[in-house]
């Protein structure tokens, strides 16, 4: 038996004790969200702990959400999407759960391949018990096809694209979705329909969320493909076009390190070296400069460095997105920010390297041009890293860089070497 979330009609809403805060939830939870309101995991809402299908805010917003009894749920852009009616909240890794019924406001209407985008109600009045459905979380083989077309004979087939945050594998959502459509193209009676099932990134997990939308999905019959064998060409056009190489692919080069680590020159020599040899289009994105434009009018609190990081995170996800370099170096001391930065990156189909400059302290304190770090230690400046805030040093770095005692060039040639030979760059001649 299917539930169905219920859509609000013309009427307005009751007044709660607080209007309800607004929230724009995660890619992840966005999808979750359209599946909630297709009513396709056959539940009312978002669940409580140990759920599968769960929301979480941060502490701030849950509060307001509880004093108010409700939660709005926004688009990036801001438009109201569905409203969550709080029973109740409990504490996560990722901030605060909120469990409780969905109503629907609006459905989304933007996106690549929109009209692709299905309920399991609108997929029933299209198609009978006859239809062969199969799930498709990649791009189909020949082998794949032929197997199709033996198992339906005369019978319609219905080619679920699971195009949901995570879970095309290497591939984007509108790659696989043209992947599909070429395939279906090469089959008698085939139909595409998207379905944002989104991964949780545990396979048991999803394995379980997904019979379950599938199910809710498939008319009658529901056959499984391996995806082994070659791709027909159309299709293996449209994968490599998707999955450039390391040199093609889009990168953002992160450098942190402490204020006078040597990671802003580093970052400069590296942007030079690249516009020199003229292989990748390169975008700098210094942390001053960035605050100068970018960030004016943030302060130095926590908050507002997290938030100038993550704008950085922004920007250059996007020149990640079609195909550019983009290097940055701010301090970034915190491993969550820097994460959500690698997050952002790789959902935009690029690569992240994390580059730590990593000079001890006394080193970058002997330095100390600018005379920031013997301030800080008179207490004049505040929250300074290093002195009277963390760095966080991180683990995830795949290039480790110490400038003390080096040369600007010796110690580049340490990011150059690790760049080719992660093969995002040629190799080259020693540097200058």
């Amino acid at each position: 038996m299917r539930h169905h979330v219920r859509v609000a009609d013309p009427t307005p809403l009751p007044q709660t004790a607080s209007p309800a805060p607004q929230h724009c939830p995660t890619p992840r939870e966005l999808d979750d969200l359209e599946l909630l309101t297709h009513g396709a995991f056959g539940l009312p809402g978002f669940e409580g702990a140990g759920g599968l299908v769960t929301l979480h805010v941060p502490p701030s917003v849950a509060a307001a959400a509880t004093a108010a009894g409700a939660l709005e749920l926004v688009d990036p852009e801001g438009l109201p999407l569905a409203r969550v009616e709080v029973e109740s909240t409990y504490d996560s890794g990722a901030g605060v759960g909120v469990s409780g019924p969905v109503t629907a406001l609006a459905h989304h209407e933007f996106g690549a391949f929109r009209a692709l985008y299905l309920s399991p109600s609108q997929v029933a009045e299209r198609h009978d018990d006859r239809t062969l459905t199969v799930p498709v979380a990649g791009p189909l083989t020949g082998a794949d096809l032929v197997r199709i077309r033996e198992h339906a004979g005369d019978r319609p087939v219905l080619l679920l694209a699971l195009a949901g945050t995570g879970t095309p594998e290497d591939l984007s959502a509108p790659a696989l979705l043209r992947a599909t459509l070429a395939a279906a193209r090469s089959l008698p009676d085939a139909t595409v329909v998207a379905v944002p099932l989104a991964s949780r990134g545990d396979a048991r997990a999803d394995h379980e969320l997904g019979e379950r939308v599938v199910r809710a999905y498939a008319p009658g019959e529901v056959l499984g493909v391996t995806g082994e064998g070659d791709l027909p060409d159309e299709v293996a056009d449209i994968v490599e076009r998707d999955r450039p190489g390391p040199a093609e692919q889009g990168l953002v080069l992160f450098f942190t390190g402490l204020s006078g680590s040597g990671k802003s020159t580093l970052a400069r020599a590296l942007h030079d070296t690249l516009l020199e040899r003229g292989e990748r289009t390169v975008t700098s994105l210094d942390g001053d400069v960035v605050r100068r434009n970018l960030s004016a009018g943030l302060t130095f609190s926590k908050e507002d460095r997290e938030t100038n990081i993550r704008r950085i995170g922004w920007v250059a996800a996007e020149i990640s997105r079609h195909g550019g370099v983009a290097i940055c170096s701010p301090i970034a001391p915190f491993d969550a920010t820097r994460k959500q930065v690698r997050a952002m990156v790789e959902d935009a189909g690029g690569a992240f390297v994390l580059v730590h400059v990593a000079t001890p302290l006394e080193e970058c304190e002997r330095r100390d041009r600018k005379g920031l770090y013997a301030k800080a230690r008179r207490g004049e400046i505040p929250e300074f890293t290093g002195i009277s805030s963390p760095y966080e040093e991180p683990s995830d770095a795949a290039i480790r860089v110490d400038t003390t005692g080096r040369s600007i060039e010796d110690a580049l040639s340490d990011v150059l070497d690790g760049l080719a030979s992660a093969g995002y760059l040629p190799a080259a001649d020693p540097v200058r």
